[in-house]
């Protein structure tokens, strides 16, 4: 059966860690959950860890640690933290598994096709450089790559490039599922089905936020997906907090988020449910002109070099892209 894993939104004492223990569920902790916050003139800027939480978390517990990579590009426009900084965070605890940096893709942060193909350069060397820091901390046994994208194809190009990483035995995390449809051509269900073709056998995944209503089809899949998390109960706290003019409180969460677990646990023990195949990918259209052509081998030409190493995967590039494009049109015979 798929694994339910709850999302926690903090680590304190209190209603919710209780509950979450006496459930004995897996947790997922964010790195955001986490982080330390301080004003410095005028803005809240990151200043560490909250490592006292962690002494909350028994070391027997299932634990998972995700980077926190949408909540800060949603927030902050990128992470607060660097690698080194989240691999101390991975060390100061036995986590099961810790996800690598990614780059989201959903359509809130990644507007159009040019920048989901900026963010799989980004997740690629991201992923690489995490396994690197892993390697040098002793705990790339716990690394969990993850793979990025928008489109299924996507998705590949990822695993592909990190095929170092796609070992049997390896549980990969899958990103930018939260606010996916179920159905379509680049729906969860299309996204899994690919993956489960494209996969060496043994490769598990970890799919992020998927929505409960997803279980059903996900069995088809038990043989490759180990595991789902999801924090969706906080908003349906959130909503009956509002409707009844009450504060959110942490015990009124903790009541959410039980109902929630256990009414996922009967989801992933329901009938199988199927769905067509969905592996249409949509054709990417040519550049309508010869300035598009260089400014598109431009980001591509960029996103090799974050790929190999030869720019940080958090480098900022954005200026560069024009001045690089502008070089290559100059370079290109133009039309009489």
């Amino acid at each position: 059966m798929i694994e339910i894993a709850l999302g926690l939104p903090h680590l304190r004492q209190g209603p919710i860690l209780r509950r979450a223990l006496s459930l004995k569920a897996t947790v997922l902790v964010s790195a955001s959950a986490l982080a330390r916050w301080k004003h410095i003139d005028g803005c809240r800027r990151w200043t560490g860890w909250n490592i006292l939480q962690l002494r909350n978390l028994p070391a027997q517990v299932d634990a998972i640690l995700d980077s926190g990579g949408f909540t800060s590009h949603v927030v902050y426009g990128g992470f607060p933290w660097s690698i080194d900084d989240y691999i101390a965070l991975a060390a100061a605890h036995p986590f099961r598994l810790f996800a690598s940096f990614d780059y989201p893709c959903e359509a809130e942060i990644a507007s159009d096709r040019a920048s989901v193909k900026e963010r799989l350069s980004r997740t690629i060397g991201a992923n690489r450089e995490t396994r690197r820091k892993a390697e040098e901390a002793g705990i790339a046994d716990r690394f969990m790559p993850v793979l990025q994208g928008r489109t299924p194809a996507d998705y590949e190009r990822c695993a592909e490039a990190l095929v170092r990483s796609m070992v049997p035995g390896r549980t990969i995390g899958v990103g930018s599922m939260c606010r996916r449809e179920i159905r379509g051509p680049e729906g969860l269900i299309a996204v899994v089905e690919h993956l489960d073709r494209i996969l060496p056998v043994g490769v598990r995944l970890h799919c992020f936020g998927v929505k409960g209503a997803a279980l059903p089809y996900l069995r088809a899949f038990e043989h490759r997906v180990a595991s789902i998390d999801s924090m969706a109960y906080g908003v349906s706290a959130r909503r009956e907090a509002y409707r009844a003019g009450i504060s959110k409180t942490d015990a009124l969460v903790a009541q959410h988020m039980t109902r929630w677990f256990l009414r996922q646990r009967r989801a992933a023990a329901s009938p199988l449910r199927l769905l067509p195949p969905a592996n249409v990918t949509r054709p990417e259209l040519p550049a309508a002109d010869p300035w598009d052509a260089a400014m598109a081998r431009a980001r591509e030409e960029i996103g090799n070099l974050i790929e190999t190493g030869e720019l940080d995967h958090d480098e900022i590039t954005e200026g560069w892209i024009t001045a690089w494009a502008g070089d290559a049109y100059a370079d290109e015979p133009q039309a009489a």
